[in-house]
């Protein structure tokens, strides 16, 4: 007879996975992906190491799995903030919640990574520049932007954001940059 879980061992076998995914994403906000060590992971979990690997293939899998919850949250909170407020409350609120959380921030936009969560990185940069491409061709389909292939238009925005915000030009104000985002694609700021 075939192995069944009940819902008494799946609610503490995904109990124990969002265990690890808390404390694996606290690591990484607090000393990047370089302080992603599955044994840390599992002590701040509190379940054994071996636990780690019966949720997760591997501690790169585990590292994409925390980059993409993470990413996903962020390109969530433009796009909400996009379809709310606007585009320059958008870039703000973005560059707000990145140097306000630098090391978060450097891990996600920056940090020499392995290629999984490269990968991770490069899917994630395209679901910015898409949230942000479908916005600005409806401002300029309202005549409030002019006329500019949107998809580079927010290329070119989610590069400025990611250089600009922790780059190693110190951390300008969030107005600054949006500032130069607007400007660039003949916006009024």
């Amino acid at each position: 007879m075939a192995y069944r879980p009940t819902a008494k061992t799946e609610a503490r076998r995904r109990a124990a996975r969002d265990a690890v995914l808390r404390a694996a994403r606290s690591r990484v906000a607090e000393g990047g992906f370089a302080a992603l060590q599955v044994s840390a992971v599992a002590h701040d979990a509190g379940v054994a190491t071996g636990s780690v690997y019966r949720h997760f293939d591997s501690k790169a899998a585990l590292a994409v799995e925390v980059f993409s919850a993470v990413s996903q949250g962020e390109v969530d909170a433009m796009a909400r903030t996009l379809a709310e407020e606007g585009l320059a409350p958008a870039l703000r609120s973005w560059c707000a919640r990145a140097q306000a959380a630098p090391v978060l921030a450097r891990a996600l936009l920056s940090e020499p990574v392995g290629p999984e969560v490269e990968a991770a990185r490069l899917r994630f940069r395209a679901a910015y520049a898409e949230v942000l491409a479908a916005h600005i061709a409806g401002l300029i389909a309202r005549g409030e932007l002019p006329a500019q292939g949107p998809r580079v238009a927010a290329a070119g925005i989610v590069g400025a954001l990611g250089e600009a915000v922790l780059g190693p030009h110190g951390a300008p104000a969030p107005d600054a940059i949006v500032s130069f985002c607007l400007s660039a694609i003949g916006a009024h700021p």
